[in-house]
């Protein structure tokens, strides 16, 4: 198991949406033998270029223990679902 971190950038929409998609994702690390550390959200903030018609975002960094396999799905998720703007896993040294 190694150690992982997750940034998403949800569109900026109402608490239920945002709460929603945050749940699915840390669903998917947990139905796919991961844990999850930590959940740290920051809140809408400014991006520094419109992304998607979009100038402000949604963060959340998500810290999570997880197999090589749970990322795969994890990004294949972020990359088809339409809420998230961007997003960016990165393996943390032990």
């Amino acid at each position: 198991m190694r150690k992982y971190e997750v940034v998403i950038i949800i569109k900026p929409s109402d608490e239920e949406v945002t709460n929603a998609t945050i749940a699915k994702f840390e669903n998917i690390i947990k139905n796919t033998g991961g844990t999850i550390d930590k959940v740290d959200r920051w809140g809408k903030k400014r991006l520094a270029y419109e992304v998607k018609d979009f100038m402000e975002g949604y963060y959340t960094l998500i810290n999570f223990t997880a197999e090589p396999a749970t990322v795969f799905e994890l990004e294949r998720v972020l990359k088809i679902t339409d809420e998230v703007l961007k997003h960016m896993v990165i393996k943390l040294d032990a």
